[in-house]
């Protein structure tokens, strides 16, 4: 029986992480070593980094929904609860949009809500 050395998948492996390690700064896009730990900590960034998106995103939908609801004079708890006592569904990124594009349907909006409390 021949003996099968592991060149060629010891090969593909590196090739694979030094291909992912392109473009970084100094000897992690060439050394195999220290490209194999800035490719693991990239991915731990990466995966950190999805999750936060999410909530960086409801933030500032948040942040905007509140500054519309101060120009019409109501705080952004006070409207969200109006809101849902007058069963009016919209999700935070849908009322940033309409807060941003559409003042008169906001202010609307609003009223509604104060109706409602």
């Amino acid at each position: 029986m021949a003996r099968i050395k592991g060149a060629m998948a010891t090969r593909k492996r590196r090739k694979k992480v030094l291909k992912s390690a392109k473009g970084y700064f100094g000897s992690k896009h060439t050394l195999f070593k220290t490209a194999k730990q800035a490719v693991m900590k990239s991915g731990q960034y990466a995966y950190i980094g999805r999750k936060q998106k999410k909530r960086d995103f409801r933030r500032l939908w948040i942040t905007r929904i509140s500054a519309a609801c101060k120009l019409n004079g109501m705080n952004y708890s006070t409207f969200m609860n109006g809101l849902k006592k007058a069963n009016i569904d919209l999700n935070r990124k849908m009322l940033s949009e309409i807060a941003i594009s559409d003042p008169e349907g906001f202010t609307a909006l609003t009223e509604a809500a104060k109706k409602a409390l």
